[in-house]
């Protein structure tokens, strides 16, 4: 079955190419701003086949450096508990189908689909920047939170380090700091984690969408598996960091029904808070996640789309601030009654974990002239 109909995003190549282990799509979907486009031929010599046949291999990771010119970013959404935010990372490797974040690599001009699992960009001077940021004498301490639009501890932090270059400068100005992640790496940085946890200064949120291993391969492929998950809760719980669960997004049909499961497995680990957001299919995303379900969940594809659009008011995706995050109507209203019922049998009606922004010192210290030196 072809993508949904949208021309300027459909491809021959996204209806014959099978999924491929560890990645979420090999689909190389071309991007909203892109002016020309590309379609497969055959021109007698095999052409397709070829095509095919160099498909059947693993797409590598490529990861690109980069100096960024800024690393804070501001938030003026006013369904996001956070004010700043800081993406070591562009793209992630974890190649889950779902994210949200896919047509940012439209800016770059790389696809949304295999690019932004395959061509990761790696903000290198990120410290750096960080630490120019919280000098200045017109910052003022926000709520932070790191790994908004990419996982922070995707597998090119093991080599790189650059989010732990980054929690180094908060620490040293004590500015405190939230985190979400699916990977277990952040357990490498509780040696700079748990001393500001124990101040007040940092919280960790850890996303599990499936206790289902083999839903979580297809879903989320190089993401850690769900187990997995529970036990990075566990050890950061028994660090003495607050630890809050994300049971996002959450798919009709699909991961819907394990809703309470996945929020008494953390709450057992050692969860503290918990949140949850709905599915969400911006731009390109859309086309992906539905040729997703083909490949997958066939029998259940069409019955998935429709309520996520009983969700979003008949279509496809709501991008309208307030509603966003959690849809409207009749079955949105159900899935958050559940969430909250859940939540608040088993003492996880609390959102957001409280940090301590008064004490934040310009990274040096104490005064802005450090910062020069």
């Amino acid at each position: 079955m072809s993508p949904p109909p949208r021309k300027s995003l459909e491809s021959p190549a996204a209806q014959v190419l099978a999924p491929r282990r560890g990645r979420g799509t090999v689909w190389a979907i071309e991007h909203r701003f892109q002016a020309a486009t590309t379609e497969s031929f055959d021109d007698g010599w095999g052409t397709l086949e070829q095509i095919a046949s160099e498909e059947r291999l693993a797409p590598a990771t490529q990861v690109l450096e980069e100096q960024a010119r800024s690393i804070l970013a501001g938030n003026d959404s006013p369904d996001i508990g956070f004010d700043l935010s800081i993406n070591p990372y562009r793209g992630c490797e974890h190649g889950c189908i779902y994210c949200y974040a896919r047509p940012t690599h439209s800016y770059l001009n790389l696809s949304p689909g295999l690019d932004f699992e395959t061509r990761i960009i790696a903000k290198v001077n990120a410290a750096d920047r960080l630490r120019e940021a919280l000098c200045s004498r017109a910052y003022t301490p926000a709520l932070l939170n790191i790994g908004s639009a990419t996982d922070a501890y995707q597998p090119a932090e093991r080599r790189l380090g650059i989010t732990r270059s980054v929690i180094q400068v908060l620490q040293e100005a004590r500015h405190p700091f939230s985190l979400i992640t699916k990977s277990s790496g952040v357990e490498r940085d509780l040696d700079l984690i748990a001393p500001m946890a124990a101040d007040h200064l940092a919280a960790v949120y850890v996303s599990i969408t499936t206790l289902d291993p083999a839903l979580a391969r297809v879903l989320e492929p190089r993401a850690a598996a769900p187990q997995r998950r529970l036990r990075t809760i566990e050890t950061l719980a028994r660090a003495g960091v607050p630890v809050g669960v994300s049971v996002s997004p959450v798919i009709p049909f699909l991961n819907e029904p394990e809703l309470e499961k996945i929020l008494h497995a953390a709450r057992e680990a050692g969860a503290g808070a918990a949140f949850s957001v709905v599915l969400r299919l911006p731009w390109e995303v859309n086309p992906l996640f539905q040729n997703w379900l083909e490949q997958h969940v066939p029998e259940r594809a069409a019955r998935i789309m429709a309520r996520v659009r009983d969700m979003r008011g008949g279509k496809d995706n709501d991008a309208s601030f307030g509603s966003r995050m959690r849809g409207t109507g009749l079955w949105a209203e159900l899935l958050r009654q559940r969430f909250e019922k859940c939540c608040s049998k088993l003492g996880l009606d609390r959102q957001r974990i409280e940090l301590d922004l008064t004490q934040f010192r310009p990274p040096g210290g104490d005064s802005r002239q450090g910062c020069l030196f």
